[in-house]
């Protein structure tokens, strides 16, 4: 996987003033373009389309300081308008591309990413492979703002929002793995990007042929493998340090990759006020 992602990193210097084409150019490196930016964003610490964003405008800058007039600077790049380059290369550089122009700067310049491995080996990742049948994920969904770090607080207000008995009721309504009360992410962004919106359903899993209840949401998970993350410790911090290691470490050294679907939170055990948890993270997956 670095070395699909180096390769992405070198076309999209090539491509700078043109359409990369994302998925031709994933297939060519065998793999899908969902998993190569989920891996881009997970590693790059960006979203893909923001990477290319930042370093259309940081090469353009030297067009900018340069003799040619805007509006060619702004074709060359892709814009229709020198008004929307105009926007563009402000929300990179702090500054309007005639203030660059007057006085040389400030630039917030983007570097050329290289990918590299570091193999520290001082981490297992307690991980296990299956095969799943068709189910359900049923439940209350409801559209939230996806947040990397720390508690959701949209989440947390999803879940407090249910009655005490609801969680009893969908708990006896489970009947398959993954087991006990799931948190369910689904409808995510390719490029995991903060901020963006996401169908968060809190619910359990049922076989394909179980009745749905008419008040619940429901989600149609298809047949598939999963890889399955087993943690322990604070919560959340020890689920999404396990949730960017799969990114850092496991995705780069076996032959699997993410395929589209939601990923699922079952939570195992639990301490009094959710301090410390026992999870799985379930992701579905394919051979790469």
């Amino acid at each position: 996987m670095i070395a699909e992602l180096n390769r992405l990193v070198e076309l999209v210097e090539e491509h700078l003033n043109d359409d990369l084409g994302l998925a031709s150019l994933a297939s060519e490196l065998g793999t899908t373009e969902y998993h190569l930016r989920r891996m881009f964003s997970s590693l790059a610490g960006m979203p893909l389309s923001e990477y290319i964003r930042r370093r259309r405008m940081s090469v353009a800058a030297a067009d900018v300081l340069g003799t040619g007039d805007l509006l060619g600077i702004a074709v060359r790049y892709g814009y229709g308008s020198a008004e929307a380059f105009g926007r563009a290369f402000r929300s990179v550089h702090g500054v309007s591309h005639g203030d660059v122009k007057r006085d040389g700067g400030p630039l917030r310049m983007q570097p050329q990413l290289r990918f590299r491995l570091t193999v520290e080996g001082n981490i297992t990742m307690d991980t296990r492979i299956t095969d799943r049948p068709a189910f359900r994920l049923i439940g209350h969904a409801a559209r939230v703002t996806l947040i990397h770090e720390g508690i959701n607080p949209h989440i947390q207000a999803h879940i407090a929002s249910l009655p005490v008995s609801e969680h009893a009721r969908l708990k006896d309504l489970g009947d398959t793995q993954p087991a006990g009360l799931l948190q369910v992410s689904a409808d995510v962004d390719p490029d995991y990007t903060e901020g963006s919106e996401l169908t968060y359903l809190h619910g359990v899993a049922v076989t394909d042929t179980t009745p749905v209840p008419g008040d619940l949401d429901s989600i149609e998970i298809s047949a598939g493998t999963w890889a399955v993350f087993h943690t322990e410790g604070e919560y959340p911090a020890a689920l999404q340090e396990a949730w960017a290691a799969t990114a850092t470490d496991w995705f780069p050294s076996n032959p699997w990759r993410l395929r589209p679907g939601p990923s699922i939170v079952s939570v195992l055990d639990r301490a009094d006020g959710f301090s410390t948890a026992t999870c799985e993270l379930w992701l579905p997956v394919e051979r790469a």
